[in-house]
């Protein structure tokens, strides 16, 4: 019991204010006994079907469109005002930036409320009959809020029991021109996406839903309106999931082994303060204590100068890199590469450069890398002649990875052990192996990103980058390569495009890292470079 006095009888007011319940319905036309039967039938045979009131498609995969989903336009303004009060939350990865509000499930906002009680009892009984498929009554629904520069990119739904995914839009006047399009893709004779072959434009109660299937692939384009906010109800219907495919491998790239090539090539492009042994020693020190580090100015100038020079020029062949649920960027094509770049590619091959790598970061990338006791020698000389210095005792046996400097990662050590099914064998291939390392020349341009995915594979690894044509890049633009720990979102690390900047990173096994996506900000590049779009980067990964 409290305490209060119970309010006096009176017919003209309740004792406790009650939010009032609403009622909707949703389209009669398309609860229409003959208009169901055929579009029963439409998805029984998997054929295309179109009517006033709903519209069956099957390429690139089964999806539906219900115009005017919701009758009432008092209902719908009632709504938005809802969803607009909510807190948002932004959601931020490799794969996507928007706005969240909480789930819906247990909201008690009253058109909410009649919303969730609509699609999750009435049209799913609906939908279950057009679709024989017994839909459960797991509520799962959200309301997310798309603006300038954010995006969702190409991904397929499948989770553990979704089996038909929504999106009811609650837009203003929506063209294609402001972006955030449904973008639906076809799929390779793998079950990957390959490219875009519809875009459905949002549109004010406009209901789309679609099957979630091995080949469902879509993504919301990034919108490009400063004004106007892409403002939608999405969520998922549960059911018996479709069997998958297996997992598609791609072929691993190819790793080789250093070039020929000695220390003279390294006195044409570098910058001689990195050749100077005791300053190599200084950034051993601080690779060991990070596991990163930035070396800025890295090139001499007039040969980086040569470098931008022949990228601006035009001439090279770029061949495009997906699939697009794994990566979009521009590839160079080597063979077409003017004799400046090859030159350029050809340092991060050789044998000189691997020996220099070791210097830098004490990992066993040549026969050559002074072995454990030389380093411990070479730092007690180094200590006794800098009495301030401070000493890191690391070991260097490339069969222990993880004694060689902490690699980027949240806990390297333990996530080594969790990992590795058969260490000795694997600690035998290591010791055996010789030092490899594959690279590309890449162009990054508006729209351009790398994701994580489920096949990601996770070593230990040098990375290596340096950046050419970035002059005025802003963290804002995206772009930037960030590294993640295994199953979280928090970035550990994050390397932001500097010019002649060589970024060096060591990662274990429980990391990973995507470059984030390209958003249209960085049209503002053009203002200062207006014959630039985007930049270049020279990659390669090392391995011991």
């Amino acid at each position: 019991m409290n305490g209060k006095r119970p309010a006096e009888p009176n017919p003209g007011r309740t004792g406790k204010k009650r939010k009032k319940e609403v009622m909707v319905d949703f389209s009669d036309a398309v609860t229409e006994e003959i208009l169901k039967k055929q579009v029963a039938e439409a998805w029984s045979r998997r054929t295309p079907f179109s009517h006033e009131a709903i519209v069956m498609e099957m390429d690139p995969f089964l999806h539906c469109v219900i115009p005017n989903f919701i009758p009432s336009q008092n209902f719908l303004e009632g709504l938005q005002k809802e969803l607009l009060n909510l807190d948002f939350h932004e959601k931020y990865n490799d794969l996507y930036k928007f706005q969240q509000s909480d789930d819906l499930k247990k909201r008690r906002e009253p058109h909410i409320c009649a919303l969730r009680k609509i699609l999750f009892e009435d049209f799913r009984t609906w939908l279950s009959d057009i679709s024989k498929i017994e839909l459960e009554s797991t509520i799962d629904m959200s309301c997310a809020k798309y603006e300038f520069s954010d995006a969702l990119l190409c991904h397929d739904d499948e989770l553990e029991g979704r089996r038909i995914a929504f999106i009811l839009y609650l837009v203003p006047p929506w063209d294609r021109s402001l972006g955030g399009t449904l973008d639906l893709y076809n799929v390779d004779e793998h079950f990957q996406p390959k490219q875009i072959v519809k875009s459905l434009i949002p549109s004010w109660n406009t209901l789309v839903f679609f099957e979630v299937s091995p080949v469902s692939f879509h993504q919301v384009s990034e919108v490009l309106s400063e004004e106007k906010s892409r403002l939608s109800i999405s969520g998922w219907f549960h059911g018996p999931s479709l069997t998958r495919p297996p997992n598609y491998f791609e072929p691993p790239i190819p790793r080789s082994p250093h070039i020929p090539k000695d220390h003279e090539i390294l006195y044409e492009w570098i910058n001689p303060t990195y050749l100077d042994m005791d300053y190599q020693i200084q950034i051993q020190e601080e690779f060991e204590q990070q596991s990163e580090i930035l070396l800025k100015e890295f090139l001499k100038p007039e040969k980086f100068a040569d470098v931008c020079e022949a990228l601006e020029k035009g001439g090279v062949k770029w061949s495009s890199r997906g699939p697009p649920n794994k990566r979009f960027y521009e590839k160079a094509e080597e063979s077409t590469l003017p004799d400046i770049l090859k030159d350029c590619m050809t340092l991060f091959h050789s044998e000189a450069l691997f020996l220099l790598l070791s210097n830098f970061t004490g990992l066993k990338l040549h026969f050559l890398a002074p072995s454990e006791d030389e380093m411990d020698d070479t730092k007690k000389e180094a200590a006794a002649s800098a009495p301030d210095s401070t000493e890191e005792g690391t070991s260097y046996s490339s069969s222990e990875p993880e004694t060689n400097p902490a690699a980027i990662s949240s806990n390297s050590q333990q996530s080594n052990e969790q990992t590795d099914p058969e260490p000795e064998e694997n600690e035998a291939k290591e010791e055996s192996s010789v030092p490899t390392c594959q690279g590309e020349l890449r162009h990054w341009q508006t729209g351009h990103y790398t994701l994580i995915h489920d096949n990601s594979k996770t070593e230990f690894a040098l990375d290596l980058l340096l950046y050419c044509g970035c002059e005025g890049w802003e963290p804002e633009y995206g772009g930037f390569t960030s590294y993640i720990a295994k199953g979280e979102d928090e970035e550990l690390l994050t390397v932001n495009p500097e010019n002649n900047s060589l970024a060096l990173v060591y990662r274990d096994r429980e990391t990973l890292k995507f470059v984030k996506h390209i958003n249209h900000r960085s049209l503002e590049q053009k203002k200062t470079f207006p014959n630039r779009t985007g930049f270049w980067d020279f990659s390669f990964i090392y391995y011991e």
